[in-house]
């Protein structure tokens, strides 16, 4: 640990007890039901009073991380987006995680609005409400009206709760350390995964950012009639506090009051689908979050957009190789399809690739031929992530934030019209996807990029050369070498070298009667003037022997082809 962190450490140690403690209890708990313990199922209970041993493990986890409370919850429900971390079933269990929160004080509230906008609440709003429409882990939304009339809503961050989540995430960050070390959750990759969440959390805690977004979309979408982002007023907004424009619709997720209001559920559904194929598929620039209550019905069939903290990126690269991906299941080429996702994804050294390409092949020839349809796409997605997380296989972040957002989507377009099928609507996006791949203009700019390239290697390659041989010339080139995985090897054929030498050495002092001397009278066998650091010296080797043969025993056996 580096002495800057010491202080930090004696600072957040109530916090990791408590963080410890809660682990350490349901831990047990899970220790308790795998050996199946009757007489001891009753000694952890969760809120309810039921035995937690009586729960599932992934049903354990989901508890134990709303126990710990919000900066837990943000990483469950990370977590949930990542199947091809945490597995499925976890991964749908993580999904159910509420990241609801108390809400702050309407005095809070006030005092925190004034100290970041710097006037009073009632010079800024003619009306405020305090009742927060909703309390999420990070901040609350209130109702208000400007002094000049607009209606808007104010997101409101939560006291204090930026210190919680750095204090949490110093802890959690040398628990993922801890927890790399322990092999059951090695596999889960804690410290790559931690990595990712801290830099999700820590954007989410700006709300500028937000405000960034809403005005990167309101300028994409500005032409669509079919849609319509909050405008957000800059001048109230700072990174705790957001003013936007209110939408005055029918979120989704109160569907069974739709038939009075005279809505088209299908052309809603079909608008909605577009849209966001559109932002993912040519804009590589899309609302990561599409769930029921993030959308609002507006008169006239448009759609608007709630919540921009989660937004997803595509770059150029990756969508290439996602269209490729499409591709090869269009082809039915499993072959090509098993090297995207190994060329695309994080894959272990001890991968099996003819196994890999084997499930690949079964997973394409059962979506490859179904009905458009009835193609049931969040289905198809599971099952590959499923495989992918049979591997070990770390999908990069954005292509997981993408997956999700496809399940999401679908789901919400069902909820609309069951019978509605984002796959139909994705067709013309593959054709044009892949004409755009074939397209002599992408040809022409590809090599374009690739004479730059070499137009920037033969301009840096002479200087690189010559600063080279002036290395070797002057006895400054040096070669640094890497080794893994030697360390236990070199430790082995050390102890073995010692074990030889002292048993070479203690021999010669038994030989040479090297004092002091025991057994001076002949034994039963015959010995008799025995050195005792030579007899002490062959015990000892010969157990540093039998020490090395156990450890190389259990490493592998010496005649074990590699």
């Amino acid at each position: 640990m580096r002495l800057i962190a010491i202080p930090q450490a004696f600072r957040n140690v109530n916090r990791a007890t408590e963080i410890l403690s809660v682990l350490s209890k349901y831990g047990l708990a899970d220790w308790i039901h795998r050996l199946n313990l009757d007489f001891a199922k009753g000694l952890f209970k969760d809120r309810d009073g039921e035995a937690l041993a009586a729960h599932s493990r992934e049903v354990r986890i989901r508890m134990a991380i709303e126990e710990l409370g919000p900066t837990f919850i943000k990483l469950g429900q990370l977590l949930s987006t990542r199947p091809d971390v945490v597995g499925k079933r976890l991964a749908s269990e993580l999904g159910k995680l509420q990241s609801s929160t108390p809400a702050d004080p309407p005095e809070v509230v006030h005092q925190i609005i004034e100290e970041e906008l710097g006037q009073p609440t009632a010079e800024i709003f003619k009306e405020f409400h305090d009742t927060p429409l909703a309390s999420a882990s990070i901040g609350q939304v209130h109702r208000a009206v400007l002094s000049t009339g607009e209606n808007v809503v104010v997101k409101v961050q939560h006291k204090d709760i930026a210190q919680l989540i750095r204090r949490d995430v110093d802890v959690m960050a040398g628990l993922a350390q801890l927890a790399e070390k322990i092999p059951e959750l090695a596999t889960y990759r804690p410290s790559a995964t931690f990595a990712e969440f801290q830099r999700s959390l820590l954007r989410e805690l700006d709300f500028g950012r937000e405000e960034r977004n809403l005005q990167q979309f309101a300028a994409r979408l500005q032409s669509d009639p079919a849609v319509q982002i909050p405008e957000p007023y800059s001048e109230l907004c700072t990174p705790r506090v957001l003013t936007m424009e209110e939408l005055d619709g029918v979120k989704l997720d109160r569907i069974r009051q739709f038939s009075s209001e005279g809505f088209d559920l299908e052309k809603i559904a079909r608008n909605g689908a577009n849209l966001y194929l559109e932002m993912i598929f040519v804009d590589g620039f899309y609302h990561a979050d599409p769930h029921p209550g993030n959308l609002v019905l507006l008169p006239g069939n448009v759609i608007g957009l709630l919540d921009f903290g989660m937004v997803g990126r595509i770059d150029e690269g990756l969508r290439e190789e996602i269209e490729e991906m499409m591709m090869a299941i269009v082809q039915q080429d499993a072959t090509h399809l098993g090297s995207v996702i190994m060329r695309v994804g994080d894959t272990p050294p001890d991968l099996d690739e003819s196994a890999l390409r084997a499930d690949v092949a079964d997973f394409v020839s059962h979506y490859a031929h179904r009905n458009v349809e009835k193609f049931d796409l969040a289905s198809a997605f599971r099952d590959m992530t499923e495989m992918i997380f049979r591997y070990r296989i770390m999908l990069p972040p954005q292509l997981s934030i993408l997956i999700r957002t496809l399940i999401t989507l679908e789901g919400t377009a069902k909820l609309l019209s069951p019978n509605f099928s984002v796959a139909e609507v994705m067709r013309p996006f593959q054709r044009r996807a892949i004409m755009r791949r074939l397209s002599p203009a992408r040809r022409l700019k590809k090599m374009r990029r690739v004479y730059m390239e070499l137009e920037h290697l033969a301009t840096v390659l002479p200087r690189r050369l010559m600063d080279l041989f002036e290395q070797v010339q002057t006895g400054q080139f040096d070669v640094n070498l890497e080794h893994r995985g030697l360390g236990p090897s070199v430790n082995r054929l050390v102890l073995g070298m010692l074990a030889s030498a002292l048993f070479l050495g203690s021999s010669l002092m038994l030989s040479r009667n090297v004092p002091p001397l025991i057994f001076h009278e002949p034994t039963m066998m015959g010995m008799h003037d025995i050195s005792v650091f030579g007899l002490a010296g062959c015990v000892l080797s010969v157990l540093v022997s039998l020490r090395l043969m156990r450890a190389i025993g259990k490493s592998g056996h010496l005649d074990r082809k590699t």
